[in-house]
This record gives structure tokens, C-alpha cells and sequence, in this order.
């Protein structure tokens, strides 16, 4: 980065109002195009990013690079989008995203992490402390909360539940792993890549998978439950006193 020549807090000042000045030309540009600025004075746009007319950013918002986005969007407060394509309808909050792809009418975030090589299909919900990394998520598929889904292709319409991993990485290499169409993967999975799980199949709770799992089947990968009944009273554990 070029070091600036700023002697003076005069020539500091003078720095500043005229970067505001770029700034502010270049929001103007969008606002001719059918843009809406909530706050400008918190809003920072290269002149290299495309926005569609009817889409609303919201303060806190940085957009850079070649970034696109479509018409009729939401960009919500403290959300930054690097190298990105976002398509039209899609509503993003409070969320990074660097060199990926995302569709139509989708809604992404709060808390989401897209980094590179992600490509969101439309009608995609990727919500809250998710992270995409180098995946493929397919149309109307859901990653509603805290889920980790890297190096994978999901196809269309499948549902991850909460808390479910994709261990992609065993120490030296990256693998991949498939989810196929309209599959249901429950909270607490962990799938060890590589893994295939088949159209419509069924993951449960608490899995750890190590095997593919077959188009309609459903995978039970955990230890059985045991009860062990008088076990609190043997031990006298509500007899004690607490410290």
C-alpha cells in the first residue's frame, strides 16, 4: 500500500473531505439508478460495484471490488461483500461475503460466512454462525444455524439441521462430499468427507457419518442409549452438601 503524504492534521483533513467527496459522487451514481441509502455517511462503495435499481443498503455496509448486485435486494447493517455476485430478491444481513456467487430470493445471514469458490443456487436460506467454503449449495436448500459446510456439492431442496459439520480435512488433504436432492441431514452431524448421501435419504441426530448412505435410507451412526436406573441415589449425589 502507498504511504500518504500527510504532514499537517490540515493536509489530513483535507485528505479526508476529499475521499468523502468521491464517495459520496459515486452513491449519488446509484441513487440516480433507483438505489436507496439509509445512511450514506456509513456507506462505502467502490466504483466498481454494480447495483440493481430498488435495492436498500442499510448503514455499516461495504461493497468492493467487482461485487454485483441485483434489483430489489436488502443489504442489511454491517454486511461486506468482496468479489461477489448477489442475485435479485436476495436479502443479506449482517454478513461477509468474499468471491462467491448467490442467487435469487434468498435470504442469508445474520452472523453468515461465504468464503471463496461459494456458489449459492436461488431460493437458498443460509442462516445464522453458518460458514460455505469452496461448496455448492442447490436451489431451495436450507443451512438454517451453526453449520459448517466445506469442500461439499448439496443438491436442491435438502434440510441441515442445526450444529451439522462437514470434516473435510484429515491432517494433509481436503475431501469432498455429496448431499443429493431433497435429503434430510439432522442437528449434530458430523459427515466424514468423503461421503455421498443419497436422494431423499435420512441422516439422524447426532451421527457421525464415516460411510454412504443410499438413496431413501435412513443412517443411525451413534451409540445406543443406556439408562442405568437408582444410579443418582446410589450415589448419593443429592445427599451432598454443596461447597
Amino acid at each position: 500500500m502507498k504511504k500518504q503524504n500527510i504532514a499537517t492534521i490540515e493536509d489530513f483533513r483535507t485528505d479526508c473531505e476529499q475521499k468523502r467527496e468521491r464517495r459520496m459522487a459515486v452513491l449519488f451514481e446509484h441513487v440516480q439508478n433507483g438505489v436507496e441509502f439509509i445512511d450514506p455517511e456509513s456507506t462505502y462503495i467502490d466504483d466498481t460495484v454494480t447495483i440493481g435499481g430498488g435495492t436498500i443498503v442499510y448503514p455499516g455496509v461495504l461493497l468492493s471490488g467487482s461485487t454485483v448486485v441485483g434489483e430489489r435486494c436488502t443489504i442489511g447493517t454491517n454486511t461486506r461483500i468482496a468479489d461477489s455476485t448477489v442475485g435479485s430478491g436476495t436479502e443479506i444481513q449482517a454478513s461477509h461475503i468474499v468471491e462467491s456467487e448467490i442467487g435469487s430470493e434468498c435470504k442469508i445471514g445474520p452472523f453468515a460466512y461465504l468464503r471463496p469458490n461459494s456458489r449459492i443456487g436461488d431460493n437458498v436460506k443460509i442462516g445464522d454462525f453458518v460458514e460455505i467454503k469452496n461448496s455448492v449449495i442447490g436451489d431451495g436448500t436450507k443451512v438454517p444455524h451453526l453449520t459448517y459446510v466445506g469442500d461439499a456439492d448439496l443438491g436442491q431442496n435438502i434440510n441441515l439441521g442445526c450444529g451439522v459439520v462437514f470434516v473435510n480435512y484429515d491432517g494433509s488433504t481436503k475431501h469432498r462430499s455429496t448431499v443429493e436432492d431433497r435429503a434430510f441431514i439432522g442437528c449434530n452431524t458430523n459427515l466424514i468427507s468423503p461421503v455421498t448421501v443419497g436422494e431423499k435419504a435420512y441422516v439422524a441426530a447426532g451421527s457421525t457419518l464415516t460411510k454412504d448412505v443410499p438413496a431413501g435410507a435412513l443412517a443411525v451412526a451413534r451409540a445406543r442409549q443406556e439408562n442405568v436406573l437408582g444410579w443418582v441415589e446410589k450415589r448419593g449425589l443429592l445427599d451432598k452438601k454443596k461447597k
